[in-house]
């Protein structure tokens, strides 16, 4: 069945850097866009990134833009997020998803909490 697993997520002190990693399997890895979300506690979830099925063409929410990158491994099926200069706003649950077409699957999250 089609499994979405985030890891490397934790408590990290503003400044310091983490890398989020997706493992997936049960489907096509390489035809799926994939994303990451994020859920902070009362507001609703966001678009932190996105990259196309190739790798060859990424997106990013402003508020992440030059801090955080997106990228893909299609012989591993992975996907990963490398975040750097994280703030306190940046504490939330992160979600990797895959997209095709109208076909979308969501990991389980992984909490990030930026705190001294």
């Amino acid at each position: 069945q089609v499994q979405l697993v985030e890891s490397g997520g934790g408590l990290v002190q503003p400044g310091g850097s983490l890398r989020l990693s997706c493992a997936a399997s049960g489907f096509i890895f390489s035809t799926y866009a994939m994303s990451w979300y994020r859920q902070a506690p009362g507001k609703e979830r966001e678009l932190v990134a996105r990259i196309s099925s190739l790798g060859g063409s990424t997106a990013y929410a402003d508020s992440v833009k030059g801090r955080f990158t997106i990228s893909r491994d299609n012989a591993k099926n992975m996907v990963s997020l490398q975040m750097n200069s994280l703030k306190a706003e940046d504490t939330a649950v992160y979600y990797c998803k895959a997209s095709r077409g109208v076909v979308h699957y969501w990991g389980q999250g992984t909490q990030v909490t930026v705190s001294s």
